[in-house]
């Protein structure tokens, strides 16, 4: 078998992974420890992220003529590949998340949603939350007013209902009777003391 015939079935498998991701991201992984890349494994396979080694050759042929061609500058060095097809913020935020405790983990940068970004600009994409984070902010902001809205009910239906909270509105204003006096109070000129 020729050089060409092993490779073509990793660059397939490259190409398969990739194909219709939401984002992919390149890492540096030189300098980790075996128990903190086992960590860091488990941490992106539990998010549902692909996470492999491949040769830079490979992913390059694997990248030509996609969104992922962007990322071929980067491919210097080791190289390792985070790839998720459900969450476009997860990859970038397992890895920047894991980079503060093992700081041999570089993100080269990435690609997501088909936008190229370098390391600062995966930096800012791993402060994004994830989708959930977001939807439950989100009905969180959206229950907030019913809940508030609820709790005056109640507290009105424990008074007494609405009539309990009508009567002494009526006390405090002002009876018609002694309108008129104040206006007529306010009319007359006041005296002046005598000279």
């Amino acid at each position: 078998m020729a050089k060409v015939e092993l490779k073509k079935p990793i660059v397939e498998e490259i190409a398969g992974n990739v194909k219709d991701a939401q984002s992919v991201v390149l890492v540096d992984y030189r300098g980790l420890t075996v128990e903190q890349d086992t960590q860091l494994r488990k941490q992106l396979r539990e998010a549902g992220i692909i996470y492999k080694v491949y040769k830079n050759t490979m992913m390059n042929f694997a990248f030509k003529g996609t969104d992922l061609e962007s990322l071929a500058p980067l491919l210097e060095g080791p190289s390792a590949i985070a790839v998720s097809k459900e969450d476009a913020t997860a990859p970038a935020r397992v890895l920047a998340k894991f980079a503060k405790t093992a700081p041999a983990l570089e993100l080269k940068g990435g690609v997501v949603e088909g936008v190229f970004y370098d390391a600062n600009g995966m930096a800012d994409i791993a402060k994004i939350p994830s989708r959930e984070e977001l939807l439950s902010k989100l009905l969180g902001s959206i229950q907030s007013p019913i809940a508030n809205f609820a709790r005056v009910m109640n507290q009105l239906a424990e008074k007494g209902g609405a009539s309990a909270c009508e009567a002494p509105a009526k006390e405090e204003a002002p009876s018609e009777e002694a309108a008129p006096a104040a206006e007529a109070a306010e009319a007359a000129p006041a005296e002046t003391p005598a000279e």
